[in-house]
């Protein structure tokens, strides 16, 4: 067998043991998501919304709402009804939390990365 294939074949094995071992680190703290660092402070969502929206939780375009841009499939996905520019600034709030917790910054890429949060 070549080496080529032998290393390839180690990695990948390595790289599945390691993928255990993450998964299992992060259910042995509680069930904490493996990205939870330190909590967000209010001031991360503030810039989340300054780069996504404005800071307006009214905001509609190309199929994203309110302040952190949720789409439907999103909101509808947390529980709430209707769409995100339609409800109060503390549930969009409370739902950006909620994904967050869920996915970290991974739903806001662009500006969770220009934002330097992610």
């Amino acid at each position: 067998m070549p080496i080529c294939r032998t290393r390839t074949r180690t990695y990948a094995k390595i790289g599945a043991t390691l993928g255990g071992l993450a998964a299992t680190a992060s259910l042995a703290v509680g069930g904490v998501p493996a990205h939870a660092q330190a909590a967000p402070t209010p001031e991360s969502f503030h810039k989340l919304r300054v780069c996504e929206s404005g800071d307006n939780y009214r905001s509609v375009g190309y199929g994203y709402y309110g302040a952190y841009q949720f789409d439907i499939r999103t909101w509808r996905g947390l529980g709430y009804g209707g769409r995100a520019d339609q409800a109060s600034p503390a549930t969009q709030d409370e739902a950006a939390r909620r994904l967050y917790n869920a996915r970290g910054w991974h739903p806001w890429p662009a500006c969770s990365r220009k934002q330097g949060l992610a």
